[in-house]
């Protein structure tokens, strides 16, 4: 047999089957950020790959960026996330715009991981942010979008949890251990790692990252307290709005959530399967240094990103993940015989202009083999017109999930088939 070229490892075809979900979820996705008022923008698919070396970190730089020289000799890389390009263009035209900045995106992004479930290196993703304003109840209203987000696609809090946490609260718990300054940010590194290592691994990492053991075991008791929260005003302030906004159910306290990025300047979040099984749904958090990092004058910023992928795995574990279903607002014009043709595509266009989605079938052809074609691609409800109905200027309407079929006069087609399918 001849070998059929391969697609590149970690990327994903998609079929109209997977295109009508990836569809379905930039759908949601839309409708939530646009209820909350937040506007669709977008970035470039390359970056320069300094704007992300000064604040992204290490791992993502040199190990997940797929990264090349251009002809002038530049280092340019597709882009691993958006929050930098956003920070970019804010500083761009920050004189201009009007504060708070409220803008969503989704995209295509690359990041060389290896590929497994849950991980593309190829993926789409949701970024949502809010410029311009510092303050917890900004930072609840980004949690909020992601919790009404959930409860569109149906998910309920039994299922899925946003996790949080503060690293300025993080911050003054390391203060407390006597964690100098210059060190904080790798113990910092050490948290965000405990439950990708062993115990033994984890401890063995937290001494060789400037620990002692008195140290190590006061942070333990920290990470364990589930009121430390409590501790931080800020966090009080943005629980309180949660509740207000009917979501407190969906969020819980974890002072083990710290994130990866080192932009990060106060209140991060991540969702997750509420069993805890799998990689983390989305993350993000408040970063108010990153317009003035890329060249910008000093604005605050919050926001989280969220890819299709586990979004994904999530919505197909608890069975909420939008299937082919049959194309019940489709149409099919059959064609009796080839001298009809014309008539057929007259009737569609009819139809189409009625607000009808209409398929034609492309030739004559046997009317099983159309019905068979309607059936196979899920479409209900199919349209006969043959010499007859042509002459008496009617048209049979055949019901392919019931079984059920009616001749009507052909100007009422539009009418009675908006009627069937409602």
């Amino acid at each position: 047999m001849k070998a059929i070229i391969q697609p590149v490892k970690g990327t994903r075809d998609f079929y109209p089957e997977e295109m009508a979900i990836r569809t379905w979820l930039y759908d949601q996705i839309k409708a939530v950020s646009s209820s909350f008022g937040y506007e669709e923008w977008e970035g470039p698919i390359l970056e320069r790959l300094e704007l992300y070396a000064a604040k992204s970190g290490e791992e993502l730089v040199k190990e997940q960026s797929f990264v090349f020289s251009d002809r002038s000799g530049d280092q340019i890389t597709l882009r691993p996330e958006l929050t930098p390009t956003l920070a970019r263009m804010i500083a761009q035209k920050q004189n201009e715009l009007v504060y708070p900045v409220r803008w969503w995106s989704f995209g295509p992004f690359w990041r060389y991981e290896k590929p497994q479930k849950g991980r593309t290196r190829e993926f789409f993703q949701w970024n949502i942010d809010m410029l311009g304003i510092d303050s917890p109840e900004a930072d609840a209203e980004l949690v909020a979008v992601a919790a009404s987000f959930f409860q569109r696609v149906g998910l309920t809090a039994e299922e899925v949890k946003i996790f949080i946490n503060n690293r300025c609260l993080m911050d003054s718990v390391l203060a407390e251990l006597g964690v100098a300054h210059e060190n904080r940010k790798k113990v910092f590194h050490v948290i965000d790692r405990r439950d990708k290592m062993s115990p033994a691994d984890w401890k063995e990492y937290a001494m060789e990252n400037g620990l002692n053991s008195s140290q190590f075991d006061q942070l333990c008791l920290a990470l364990s307290d589930k009121e430390l929260w409590k501790k931080s005003p800020e966090l009080v302030r943005f629980f309180e709005v949660l509740k207000a906004m009917g979501l407190r159910e969906f969020v819980v306290f974890d002072p083990q959530v710290i994130r990866g990025l080192e932009y990060y300047t106060g209140t991060v979040f991540e969702g997750r399967d509420a069993t805890g099984e799998g990689r983390a749904i989305f993350g993000g958090g408040r970063y108010d240094n990153l317009v003035n990092d890329v060249g910008g004058e000093p604005l605050s910023a919050v926001g989280f990103a969220m890819g299709d992928v586990m979004i994904s795995v999530l919505l197909e574990k608890y069975g909420k993940l939008v299937k082919k279903n049959r194309k019940e607002q489709t149409v099919l014009v059959t064609v009796f015989d080839s001298g009809m043709l014309p008539s057929s595509f007259a009737l569609a266009a009819d139809l189409r202009k009625a607000g009808i989605t209409t398929v034609v079938y492309p030739e004559a052809a046997k009317l099983p083999k159309q019905l068979k074609f309607a059936d196979r691609k899920g479409i209900r409800f199919a349209l006969i017109q043959g010499p007859d109905e042509a002459a008496s200027k009617s048209v049979t309407i055949k019901d392919l999930l019931n079984r059920e079929q009616k001749t009507i006069p052909v100007v009422e087609a539009g009418g009675m088939l908006k009627k069937m399918m409602d």
